[in-house]
């Protein structure tokens, strides 16, 4: 019993003036004190062992949090430092697709660039004799017929001019190709650039395999309108889509080459506020097992050697960028159409 207590009650029972029963009472309401202050005192005693281990149980969490935190940091660091070498690594990679895909236009280039060459230097060899004529004419007096050599002359200058120029624009072409993108959109003639890319792809296949025959064909509608996009860019997707087109007729042509007449076509048309290329072919066409995957990067049906299978994937990307999209229809041994949409606006 409490000391307190136990006082109290031996001065309760020493007490002649108080009866037994008195005494009883008190007593019994003294001992149901006592109880209620040991069970009072076993509950203070139970809250301060259960704060004393909530207090330790709080530190050890504060610490184990404090812990992971300075985990979640060094983690998040590791992750950006990954993201950016992530990053510099697909810059790398799409730079390589650039100058693999500039390799095989180069051939298609030189071509093209010979062409307005040639004029220009059959034009100048000309010229030159005119001019050689012109002044006889003057010597002689005849001014009449060296105002006509002057007007030939003239003509001559223009077409020299013009192919000269022909030359500038495949060669600026070309720079623009190869360049890193600086994401600079601007008005393009989308049936330009598709004519462009493709007679540089044919050309540029003929170049790397004389045996290399195979017909192509254009639909354009001539009404379309300039639309903003970054040439390079839409240049690399439609090279790209020829470039496998090509490949495709040409190998379904090594195994039927009697009767077979491998074909690619290239149409351009509106469709409502979007503007519509499609890359048709009649070659070896896509199987269904394979047909989801050809978008994914490092994915290829080509030969080692002949495909990064980063091309589908990128030219995917900067479609996507444009904010349009691009479809394919395939069937095996059949051939394939890809299909590109970009909006107007």
């Amino acid at each position: 019993m409490n000391q307190h207590l136990q006082h109290i009650l031996s001065i309760i029972q020493q007490e002649g003036n108080l009866s037994a029963e008195q005494k009883e009472a008190l007593a019994k309401s003294i001992k149901n004190a006592d109880k209620e202050l040991e069970i009072t005192a076993f509950k203070l005693d139970r809250t301060e062992k259960v704060k004393r281990t909530t207090a330790i149980l709080l530190e050890e969490t504060i610490a184990e949090l404090e812990q992971k935190r300075k985990v979640v940091e060094e983690t998040n660091d590791a992750l950006q430092k990954s993201l950016a070498d992530l990053r510099a690594a697909q810059a790398q990679l799409i730079q390589s697709e650039k100058m693999a895909s500039l390799g095989e236009l180069t051939a298609g280039i030189a071509h093209e660039i010979q062409n307005p060459l040639n004029f220009v230097n059959n034009f100048s060899e000309v010229s030159t004799e005119l001019v050689d004529e012109m002044n006889e004419e003057i010597t002689k007096g005849n001014i009449e017929d060296a105002k006509e050599i002057a007007n030939d002359l003239r003509q001559n200058l223009e077409k020299i001019n013009h192919h000269g120029k022909r030359a500038g624009e495949i060669v600026k072409g070309m720079l623009q190709h190869s360049r890193k993108s600086e994401g600079k959109k601007e008005p393009t003639d989308i049936n330009a650039l598709c004519d462009e890319y493709l007679r540089l792809a044919y050309h540029g296949l003929r170049a790397k395999d004389k045996t290399f025959n195979t017909e192509f064909k254009t639909e354009f509608e001539h009404s379309l309108p300039k639309i903003n996009v970054i040439p390079q860019d839409i240049g690399r997707v439609i090279l790209n889509l020829i470039n496998n087109a090509f490949y495709a007729a040409n190998e379904k042509k090594k195994q039927q080459p009697d009767g077979y007449e491998p074909t690619v076509s290239v149409i351009t048309r509106k469709e409502g506020n979007k503007i519509e290329i499609k890359v048709m072919d009649n070659g070896i066409g896509i199987p269904d097992n394979i047909k989801g995957k050809i978008f994914q990067p490092f994915f290829t049906t080509k030969p080692t050697g002949q495909g990064t299978g980063l091309g589908l994937s990128l030219s995917y990307d900067i479609v996507k960028a444009h904010g349009g999209e691009i479809k394919v229809e395939t069937t095996n041994a059949e051939g394939s159409t890809f299909k590109i949409q970009l909006p107007i606006s």
